[in-house]
């Protein structure tokens, strides 16, 4: 399908599909900004001049998600090309002018005239219901979280402390992305690792010398995972655990203090407190007891497994005395898999070539929820290998939205794996719908010459993981901006596309596209893949107390962080981190190189929170009649869950879907944990 025909479509079903306008040089992403802010002035000053006899609903809070939604889909995609471009120029300018779309954005919550007309509308004790009263109470929430309460010289105060934070969570992002370091070593000193790594493109840099870019998490996990030297893996460890050191080091302090002045002049206990209030969670607290709770429930088999794995280092070193450092869990989870239950991941990528994936992935998303998924041409593209894709519903033809894959890493590029919003979804002012674009941005194997492009079977996962939160966004309905697809809590919106990751631990769903690639009437046999299943659940204690040593640092930085104790920030980080997990090299500062402190802050033991509510949604499709391929349940997933977005309260959604409330033991046994 042409985009053509596919936006004339859309127009009968009363929407709008868009294919979004890049900016492709400095001045056009300076003048966007500034055209995109001077507008949304513009219309700020029409609703602060409202006479308080005039107002309404329409011409307060939804003007204002109206507003905030032109502005936010000027700065999405000028974000976007900051991560993704191949113009330095275009991509320092694109992070200085989100600085300043930033900085302006704050500003917003402080417009005093624009605050006056909510509030002479909040006083008319509106008759609200639905997504308008969910709409109205939360924007009023939202001023109080930003301080219109205090008294004007104390708010203005937050006011100037937001928008500096706002500019360093910025600088802070884009030198995590900036990161880049080289270690090179000998063939020698990288025995173990796969020849189709050591051929890839860029890695071999002179007759013995191979650069493995600690930056890039496919080069950095290849290495860990594989090589049998454990100097090698200390020394790429302790460069990927050094990562933009110097410039995020002094920055991480400022950010986490700053964060706690703000949150107790706004009246929270901590910025903890201040981060979980709209968030499932509630409070600190609650966020932090749940953590801990995972963490002691794990003990036992951390232990048991750190205890396998030392067993096999002591037979390697034949030393008595050899412990499992951090640099070595990788590699002996591996070794573990391949001597214990007989799984090499790195053989199993024949069977995942990329383009094959890709297409299974498709079908199968297609056929549980009622999709249809087609190639448009982008127009535009910021690299080469961009390709557009067009998501439909199978029944009725509707367009439904729009996913961008740029799937491969180069220099530059943002290094990890994410869904990037462009444009949301939401109903417009002349009663028409935005249908939402977004796009994701993956590292995943390049293609060499003569070979595809292999995934291992945990980039899969993760392939079905990050095009699940595509489809959250694509699919949604909901009116408003505010509420429109993964726009929900944070420590549920991983929820549904960690769901997801259980589709291809499924023999049926693995057989549709899970093929050698040098011949495939060759499958993944059933022996294979109850190891695989076996061996990862023989370490997923050691994976999870990882993960909860990151929710944990996490959360400690914005509650035990003040203006008194600021340079503490990394000391703290990484005693957690050895002491939840394994001692951190000395000198390295993880943290630095933590992103998901920024955008994820007092946050990111969401990931655990929603691993519970995804391990609960799983059991609807495994006790379904066709299991993952059962239509009714995948329909029941898109209109409870990903159609309502945040339109209603999540927890209703979630037990709208389960058919019953929520349950923890379904999480507990997955992890191994006996509930007491």
């Amino acid at each position: 399908m042409t985009f053509s025909e596919a936006r004339y479509r859309a127009a009968e079903f009363g929407s709008i599909l868009t294919i979004p306008k890049f900016e492709t040089t400095p001045a056009e992403i300076e003048a966007s900004i500034n055209e995109a802010i001077t507008t949304a002035n513009a219309a700020l000053d029409k609703v602060g001049a409202l006479k308080l006899s005039e107002v309404t609903f329409d011409n307060t809070i939804r003007a204002l998600d109206d507003i905030g939604y032109a502005a936010n889909q000027v700065a999405s995609r000028i974000y976007l090309m900051k991560e993704t471009s191949q113009d330095e120029k275009l991509r320092d300018a694109g992070t200085e002018l989100i600085k300043l779309f930033e900085k302006w954005s704050v500003g917003l919550d402080y417009r005093e005239d624009v605050y006056q007309a909510v509030k002479a509308y909040a006083d008319t004790d509106p008759k609200l219901s639905g997504e308008k009263a969910k709409l109205f109470k939360e924007t009023l929430r939202d001023y109080k979280r930003a301080g219109l309460h205090l008294p004007k010289d104390k708010r203005d105060e937050v006011e100037e402390l937001r928008k500096i934070l706002s500019g360093m969570r910025t600088d802070f992002r884009s030198n995590v992305t900036n990161a880049e370091k080289d270690i090179k070593f000998t063939k020698e000193e990288l025995e173990g690792v796969p020849d189709s790594y050591l051929n890839a493109p860029g890695i071999k840099t002179g007759d013995d010398e191979y650069a493995v870019q600690a930056n890039v998490t496919y080069h950095f996990l290849v290495v860990m995972q594989n090589a049998k030297r454990e100097e090698t893996r200390k020394r790429l460890k302790i460069a990927r655990y050094s990562l933009a050191k110097e410039e995020n080091s002094e920055l991480l302090q400022k950010v986490v203090m700053l964060r706690d002045d703000i949150a107790r002049r706004l009246g929270y206990a901590t910025w903890a407190d201040y981060k979980t209030e709209p968030k499932m969670a509630g409070n600190g607290k609650t966020a932090m007891d749940f953590v801990r709770n995972l963490k002691d429930g794990l003990q036992p088999k951390f232990e048991a497994e750190l205890e396998e794995f030392r067993k096999m280092k002591v037979r390697d070193a034949d030393d008595a005395n050899a412990k499992i450092e951090l640099w070595d869990w990788r590699y002996y989870s591996n070794q573990l898999k391949k001597e214990k239950y007989t799984v090499d991941t790195e053989q199993l990528r024949v069977y995942f070539a990329y383009e094959k994936v890709l297409q299974g992935m498709f079908d199968i998303y297609e056929h549980c929820f009622g999709l249809k998924i087609q190639s448009v041409d982008p127009g535009y593209k910021w690299v080469d290998d961009l390709t557009l894709h067009l998501i439909s519903d199978s029944k009725t033809g509707e367009p439904l939205g729009m996913v961008y894959l740029d799937m491969f890493p180069r220099d530059g590029k943002y290094n990890h794996f994410a869904q990037f919003g462009i444009i949301e979804g939401k109903r417009l002012p002349n009663g028409t719908y935005q249908r939402p674009t977004v796009a994701l941005i993956c590292n995943f194997p390049e293609p060499q010459e003569g070979k595809p492009s292999l995934l291992a079977h945990g980039e899969v996962e993760t392939l079905f993981h990050e095009f699940g939160h595509a489809l959250h966004s694509i699919l949604t309905r909901a009116e408003f901006s505010r509420f429109a697809g993964t726009s929900v809590p944070r420590d549920f919106v991983e929820a549904p596309s960690q769901m997801l990751e259980a589709w291809i631990w499924d023999k049926d769903v693995l057989d549709s596209f899970a093929e050698d690639y040098r011949d495939p009437s060759k499958k993944i046999p059933q022996d294979i893949l109850d190891k695989m299943t076996a061996a990862k659940n023989a370490t997923v204690g050691t994976m999870y107390r990882r993960q909860l040593s990151f929710g944990l640092l996490d959360l400690a930085l914005h509650s035990q962080i003040s203006e008194d104790n600021p340079e503490n920030a990394i000391e703290l980080s990484n005693q957690i981190l050895s002491d939840v997990f394994l001692p951190v090299p000395e000198g390295t500062t993880f943290s630095t190189y933590f992103g998901h402190l920024m955008g994820y802050d007092a946050g990111y033991y969401g990931y655990a929170w929603a691993d519970a509510i995804a391990a609960d949604m799983e059991t609807v499709f495994k006790e379904a009649s066709k299991r993952f391929y059962d239509k009714e349940v995948g329909r029941r997933l898109r209109d409870e869950i990903y159609a309502p977005g945040s339109s209603r309260e999540v927890d209703e959604s979630i037990r709208k879907f389960l058919g019953r409330e929520r349950s923890l033991e379904p999480f507990l046994k997955k992890l191994g944990i006996e509930k007491k």
